[in-house]
């Protein structure tokens, strides 16, 4: 019978336990479109339609770049977002412990001698000591009748792989970091290089200017225009290196590596973007890991929805407690010196002032915010992609424009310096060609800078080389 009556009971607790209050996740709709407003026209990559799986910086064809990105795990706010996942990981674990029995064992022994200056004794009461040894064995279970616990797992779950989420949107981030300081470093070699070839045809412009004005051809004006348009060049040469060295700084930290232990090379900025594949809008929903982690925070807060909604049913926990109790060591394992006690208690708030309505309330409206959340998540994502296919696709129009105007500055620099060596011109024609033709020059190379940095931001925008396969790979 005692069989029967155990049998019963943990199949009752078996089917209640499968009961679960709470509203069903269903993944919110997010606007969408069929095609990119700006990819009309753009350029497929050609012959892969993806980026190289996992090292999307390949596409650049920069070995330096490569080697650079390979060092990123190195990076101490890596490491926190890493830190931070393992905790989200662990309090998986921990709120799945609530499913099982909490068991509980005590070793104890006592000795008391009453007081004869009790309050309220009796003067007929015999006073003594005693003594106590207790071995017990306690166990302690909250049956899940209405999925509260099942849900704090399922919503500790959710943020641990929103976490996982964040800790490669904290890696995408680091590595397009790291390749626009790379190509912001090159630009400014490319700048530096430009400059100190400018400063040479400037000497030579400036002895041209000596030499005619020695010879009484030109007025004294013409040295002192001359050594001011190479001073001032000078000066910008050697501006573009405080630039490069904080470039280089910012890159040996990005890589954990303290800053004066770190140096690269020169090498002028020289080759173009690549075509970067764009796919379709709906893929982005899958390719962006800051979209999956808002996307799952808005599952967390569904289960949130379904714990406040348990809160109104009755919670029933089980009790059971074995050992023994013995006035000695001698008799505390004697079969009349064990003892146990089971028994079952169910409790339901009457009355509480409207807690329970207020905390529904709070977790409905952080239903909401998270959904709205997830929607601007996914409103930003299409903006970026947008803003920088619109960015590439002009630069490349003002890069051709901008060739031009150098071929023509320099032409006329060319011209310009023929008729003053003719003495035709005076010697303001040919700085002011001066003027011009570097300042175009300067502006090309930072075209290519700012295309270079569109396309790293371009293929930050689309998710790099992560998918929402990802997450489902974690495990807690």
């Amino acid at each position: 019978m005692r069989g029967r009556v155990a049998g019963l009971a943990g199949l009752a607790a078996l089917v209640l336990g499968g009961c679960m209050v709470g509203p069903d996740y269903a993944k919110p709709s997010v606007p969408m479109t069929p095609t990119y407003k700006e990819a009309d026209g753009w350029k497929v990559a050609q012959p892969s339609d993806s980026l190289p799986r996992g090292r999307w910086w390949e596409i650049f064809e920069d070995p330096e770049l490569h080697a650079l990105e390979e060092r990123i795990p190195a990076n101490q706010n890596l490491k926190i977002a890493e830190a931070r996942l393992s905790a989200a990981r662990a309090m998986v674990r921990l709120n799945r412990a609530a499913l099982f029995p909490t068991i509980s064992t005590s070793v104890g022994a006592s000795s008391v001698r009453e007081s004869a200056n009790q309050p309220f004794l009796s003067p007929t009461a015999k006073l003594g000591s005693s003594g106590d040894f207790l071995l017990s064995l306690d166990m302690s279970y909250e049956i899940d009748l209405w999925g509260r616990i099942r849900r704090t797992v399922a919503a500790a779950r959710e943020e641990a792989q929103a976490t996982q989420a964040d800790l490669e949107t904290a890696r995408l981030s680091l590595q397009a970091e790291l390749a626009m300081d790379y190509f912001e470093l090159r630009a400014a070699d490319a700048q530096k290089q430009l400059l100190d070839e400018t400063v040479k045809a400037f000497e030579a412009a400036l002895t041209l200017t000596m030499n005619r004005f020695q010879g009484g051809a030109a007025p004294k004006s013409d040295v002192a225009q001359a050594q001011t348009q190479l001073d001032t060049t000078r000066a910008q040469a050697t501006d573009i290196t405080v630039q490069r060295a904080q470039f280089e700084h910012a890159i040996a930290t990005l890589i954990g590596e303290p800053p004066a232990t770190f140096s690269l090379p020169p090498r002028p900025l020289a080759a173009g973007p690549p075509d970067v594949p764009v796919g379709i809008p709906s893929h982005l929903l899958e390719r962006r890991p800051d979209i999956a982690a808002s996307e799952r925070r808005v599952a967390e807060a569904n289960e949130q929805i379904g714990i406040a909604k348990a809160a109104y049913f009755p919670a029933l926990v089980l009790n059971a407690s074995v050992g023994f109790e013995g006035s000695s060591f001698g008799n505390v394992l004697n079969a009349s010196s064990l003892l146990w006690a089971v028994g079952a208690t169910i409790t339901q708030t009457v009355f509480d002032g409207g807690r329970r309505h207020a905390a529904s309330d709070i977790a409905r409206a952080g239903y909401d915010a998270t959904v709205a959340a997830y929607r601007q998540t996914t409103l930003s994502a299409f903006q970026q992609v947008e803003d920088n296919l619109a960015a590439l696709r002009i630069l490349e129009q003002e890069s051709q424009q901008q060739r031009r105007a150098v071929e023509s500055a320099q032409e006329s620099l060319r011209l310009f310096t023929n008729r003053y060596r003719g003495g035709v011109d005076n010697y303001l024609q040919v700085i002011t060609a001066q003027t011009v033709t570097l300042t175009n020059q300067r502006t090309e190379i930072d075209i290519l800078r700012r295309r270079m940095d569109a396309s790293v931001l371009l293929v930050k925008a689309l998710g790099g080389s992560w998918d929402v396969a990802a997450l489902t790979k974690s495990k807690e």
